[in-house]
């Protein structure tokens, strides 16, 4: 692909891939391909061994050039998919990989405004976030509404995106290289997807940028309940986070805020503990506490949470700011030209 003036456009190229995980969204999918715009090269397709044969669906109906077709022999839910695509899309040479879903309730016109932050140096993942405009919040199914709010508070938590939220919004987008770091064979395969994307994100420090966007919510069902997910989902946090300290403040790095949880939790546990039993061995024996038995308790308690918060904040100021591949600078899609500074200044022509 050559470096081109503004105002002309470029061919399609195999620069920006959209992935589209496909299970029983055939009435919908045609549509998702046909509002894909001019600065998408390739768009994978992927079957998740979907009941209502997608992909004889595509090959008959779908007249796109860029189109191609990924099949999963098993079903292995839309993280499946989703990863399915990415190798597909990393073996056709992509840039940037888009995942968009295939019901229709992604807009494909934004594809610029998720490529343009990676392309750009700015950021290495983007992801849609919902909650921008307080004003269209209210068209948002109210369940989706309160599960979102508390999944974001247990993602920021287990992932170290603090200034992120909307975590399990499927609409995202990957420089390939950072794709490439991603331990694919333990992301999660099917719900906890997204998340764990975050999670993963974060132990290699790549930087993570929340997109502005609506959702489009027609007459499709969701398969997704929160009242089903939410215990599993609180497990698989708790694992992550634990993981994520383990790796960032005691594995690779160790830091004033290693020291600060260690001793909050040991201060915290003792003075609950200590405090607690007193309290119980008073209670039976029909009498006061001792003044000088309380404090003994509420002092390392307090002290306790003192350094957990201390450490919360030094976590949270840590979230990721400096991309990993920032030599990708300054490539613009939404005007359909592609540019890299580097090559711009020599003169160089690149593919």
């Amino acid at each position: 692909m050559s470096v081109v003036p503004d105002g002309e456009r470029l061919q399609p190229s195999a620069a920006v891939a959209v992935v589209i995980p496909c299970y029983r969204v055939g009435r919908h999918v045609l549509d998702v391909i046909a509002a894909i715009g001019p600065e998408v090269g390739a768009i994978y397709v992927v079957d998740d061994a979907c009941p209502e044969g997608t992909h004889e669906l595509v090959a008959r109906e779908c007249r796109d050039p860029r189109v191609r077709i990924v099949r999963n022999a098993v079903n292995q839910g839309v993280g499946g998919a989703v990863l399915a695509g990415y190798e597909a899309a990393i073996a056709g040479g992509a840039d940037v990989i888009v995942k968009i879903d295939g019901d229709g309730q992604m807009n494909p016109a934004l594809v610029p405004a998720f490529v343009d932050p990676i392309l750009a140096g700015e950021a290495d993942y983007t992801k849609g976030n919902r909650f921008y405009d307080l004003s269209r919040i209210g068209a948002m199914p109210p369940v989706r509404l309160f599960g979102n709010a508390a999944l974001s508070f247990m993602a920021k938590m287990s992932t170290g995106y603090w200034d992120l939220f909307d975590p399990t919004n499927g609409y995202t987008a990957i420089h390939v290289d950072v794709a490439r770091l991603l331990p694919m064979d333990k992301i999660s395969r099917r719900y906890f997807f997204e998340t764990d994307m975050l999670f993963r994100l974060n132990t290699i420090r790549a930087v993570v940028v929340d997109v502005p966007m609506d959702a489009r919510y027609g007459h499709e069902v969701s398969s997704l309940r929160i009242s089903r997910i939410f215990g599993e989902f609180l497990l698989k946090h708790t694992r992550n986070l634990v993981k994520r300290v383990f790796y960032n403040y005691f594995l690779r790095d160790m830091s004033l805020a290693s020291l600060e949880l260690v001793s909050g939790v040991l201060l915290a546990a003792f003075g609950a503990v200590f405090g607690g039993y007193h309290w119980w061995h008073s209670a039976q024996a029909g009498i006061a506490t001792p003044a000088g038995t309380v404090m003994l308790s509420a002092l390392p308690l307090i002290l306790g949470l003192q350094f957990i918060l201390a450490f919360l904040g030094y976590d949270i100021a840590s979230v990721p700011r400096r991309p990993l591949w920032p030599a990708r600078a300054a490539v613009r899609v939404r005007g359909h030209r592609t540019e890299r500074p580097q090559d711009e200044a020599r003169g160089a022509r690149w593919s």
